[in-house]
């Protein structure tokens, strides 16, 4: 009887650690017991190493497996089997393929969504009127793509690199690099000359300055000549207006002839002092009479001239 016992608690903890396990497994896979699955299809250009059971992620977390992948000449269509009745995804949608790792490790299918966050009231992927709803549907189609790997980056790499070496970059490269190096030389030794020629420019500059303060008194000298030049000018055209003027013409011909008439009058007189003056009984009464008249006034008038009696 006690064997029986032992045998039969030693059978349900086997029962209940496979269970356990199986349940446990079921949990990292993200199945949920008792929730209804529904499935999507994903076609691929390049399937990266999926395979069936393969898990499926949306923002890191499990929600589903890869039920089944057929090839087609087309692409690779696999068949995503979601866990969560609940899930609701807004559209678009899309499922990247990609490793554990960049190093590597198991493949898995990412669901990546870009529209917009969908109210709490939206119909589930499995109701009625989820068509035509804004989300995820049961039976519905995703475009797939490959996501970045330790394969895809070498893959892009050697392809880069061939390219380079069909083009010829390296040597080009090496070309470009040695041109920049002599633009560099020959912008240095610009930027020498140039600071020689703005310090030229600067003494010249200097010189200019010392050889305007020099010649400013001429140019003072320069400008009063100009305004007495312009002083001159109006005097000349009123002079000109004045001489246009008939009444003036006529009045300084008048002038010359009064002037000429009195020349003539004082050459006459000139003459008769002349005569006069030759006549020595003339000048010596002169004389009497001058003597005669300065003792008269000094008779007079002693105070004015100087004189006492």
């Amino acid at each position: 009887m006690r064997r029986s016992v032992r045998e039969a608690i030693v059978g349900f903890s086997l029962v209940g650690a496979i269970a356990g396990f199986a349940g446990t497994m079921l949990w990292l896979r993200g199945v949920r017991l008792g929730s209804e699955t529904w499935t999507v299809q994903a076609d691929f250009q390049n399937a990266g190493g999926l395979a069936a059971r393969s898990p499926v992620t949306f923002r890191g977390i499990t929600v589903g497996t890869v039920r089944s992948i057929k090839v087609t000449p087309l692409a690779v269509r696999a068949t995503l089997e979601i866990n969560q009745d609940d899930l609701k995804l807004p559209l678009p949608v899309t499922a990247t393929v990609s490793e554990a790792s960049l190093l590597g490790g198991d493949s898995q299918v990412a669901l990546v969504t870009t529209g917009a966050p969908v109210p709490d009231n939206a119909p589930g992927p499995k109701a009625g009127n989820c068509r035509n709803s804004g989300v995820l549907c049961d039976g519905d189609s995703l475009p797939g793509k490959l996501g970045a790997s330790l394969t895809s980056v070498t893959t892009s790499l050697e392809q880069l690199l061939d390219q380079a070496q069909k083009a010829d970059l390296i040597p080009e490269l090496v070309k470009s690099t040695k041109q920049f190096g002599t633009t560099s030389q020959d912008a240095s030794r610009f930027l020498d000359t140039a600071d020689v020629a703005a310090q030229n420019v600067d003494a010249l500059v200097q010189q200019l300055r010392d050889e305007v303060a020099r010649a400013q008194p001429t140019i003072d000298n320069l400008n009063r000549a100009t305004a007495e030049a312009a002083s001159a000018a109006a005097s000349i055209n009123n002079l000109a207006k004045a001489f246009d003027n008939p009444e003036t013409v006529s009045d300084l011909k008048q002038t010359v002839t009064n002037a000429r008439d009195l020349t003539a009058r004082i050459d006459a007189v000139g003459g008769d002092i002349e005569q006069l003056t030759e006549d020595r009984q003339f000048m010596q009464g002169l004389r009497s009479v001058m003597i005669g008249l300065g003792a008269f006034f000094d008779e007079v008038y002693p105070a004015r001239t100087g004189t006492s009696n």
